[in-house]
């Protein structure tokens, strides 16, 4: 028997590992039909079997048998003198099957054929590719990074899936090479050029929340709820959570004894700083929790306005706002406050930490003047330019401009 040999005739199909069997045998089934029903007028008339084990497919073709003369449709109809040929114990009334084999085909209509399928199996491959990406947005995927360029990185799945990753959805340290394994969430699927493009993120508040419920079993239990995620990625982030439990110390379970569970974390994000916070719906405490490490004086709050005002001793002033602001921006992003800062003023025990002067003063200078022991302001402001100059070895123009500075901060 001549069948259609589906592994000889189209072998890319090899290349599909996506598609089940029985999507397989209905693309086969739905392309081969539409091509009878163009070159015989329907195809409602044909048995198309598909064995994909076999890598082989029949088709037959019915038609009733009728006396001589007497055809009105040659595909459903067949003379009797024809169908004796095939069976010499056929009678005018019954039904003969016939196979159609490849050779009826003619070149053209092969190359269609072919055309057609390889046309549908990819159009079904994207379309399941989108759809089931669709559904794990949120989702933490694995990869292997695959080609590495200047603005993004491509991500091959378990399954051979290409993924993008951007370079503004990567962590500012991160560095990869191809092979290496890579950990990202699943961002944001969409169709271009009729082609599905998965976008991934490693900077998301997202990934963030996804591996707490990766390393914290009551986040993944739902014991403890995350309210809010804020992050500046690489450098610093706010995690408000809170726990219906009165037995569960939120913040004691995301940490983790000795840290734990966070350290996890914090290296997956590159050494990203980690600031876990109880929420509450008092905004006071929440601001003062929020602006951890540093230790709130006082706060007064302007509800109409959304903002904040708070006090702080002068040490403090420098951990609430934090390398580069980052405290201080994300205390604001994650309490919904506009937040400022005032060091707490006392006329008889007025003093400011020199390092409070790192934006207006060079980092080396004021190592230079906590060397010999003057780490306040007025240290630095008793003593006189003589003597800072030979006890620093700082030239005196650089002295003066130093206790400018610092004078200025009392008038």
């Amino acid at each position: 028997m001549e069948h259609i040999n589906l592994v000889e005739t189209f072998s890319e199909f090899k290349e599909f590992k996506n598609i089940e069997r029985e999507t397989m045998m209905r693309i086969l089934e739905d392309v081969f039909r539409h091509m009878l029903s163009k070159k015989y007028g329907s195809a409602d008339n044909f048995d198309i079997i598909v064995n994909i084990d076999k890598g082989d497919l029949e088709i037959w073709r019915n038609r009733e048998i009728v006396e001589d003369g007497a055809i009105e449709d040659e595909n459903l109809q067949i003379a009797y003198s024809e169908a004796i040929k095939i069976e010499p114990d056929f009678e005018v009334g019954e039904e003969v099957s016939e196979e159609i084999k490849m050779i009826d085909f003619g070149r053209r209509e092969i190359l269609t054929i072919r055309q057609n399928l390889m046309s549908k199996i990819q159009e079904y491959e994207k379309d399941n590719v989108y759809k089931k990406y669709k559904e794990k947005i949120g989702e933490i995927i694995t990869g292997e990074v695959y080609q590495v360029w200047k603005k993004e990185i491509l991500v091959l799945d378990d399954e051979g899936i290409e993924l993008v990753l951007p370079k503004s959805e990567q962590i500012p340290t991160d560095f990869y090479r191809k092979g290496d394994t890579i950990r990202a969430v699943v961002s944001k699927v969409e169709m271009r050029n009729n082609t599905p493009a998965i976008i991934l993120s490693r900077t998301s508040p997202v990934f963030l929340e996804r591996l707490f419920e990766s390393e914290v079993p009551e986040v993944f239990d739902g014991l403890i709820t995350i309210k809010n995620i804020v992050r500046v990625p690489g450098e610093r982030a706010k995690i408000a959570v809170e726990s219906y439990d009165d037995r569960i110390d939120p913040v004691g379970a995301c940490v983790g004894m000795k840290g734990s569970r966070i350290h996890g974390i914090v290296r997956e994000l590159k050494n990203e700083n980690i600031d876990v916070i109880n929420f509450t719906n008092n905004s006071s405490l929440y601001i003062t929790r929020a602006l951890s490490p540093a230790k709130i004086s006082s706060i007064n709050i302007l509800e109409a306005e959304k903002k904040a005002e708070v006090y702080l001793k002068p040490d403090q002033v420098s951990l609430a706002i934090g390398k580069g602001g980052f405290n201080i921006k994300l205390a604001g992003k994650l309490t919904g406050y506009e937040i400022d800062v005032y060091r707490e003023t006392d006329v008889d025990s007025e003093d400011v930490d020199i390092q409070e002067f790192s934006d207006e003063i060079d980092q080396w200078i004021i190592d230079e003047f906590k060397a010999i022991g003057c780490d306040t302001a007025k240290s630095v402001l008793d003593l006189s330019i003589g003597d800072l100059v030979k006890r620093t070895d700082l030239e005196e123009e650089t002295v003066k401009e130093v206790v400018r500075i610092l004078r200025e901060e009392f008038e």
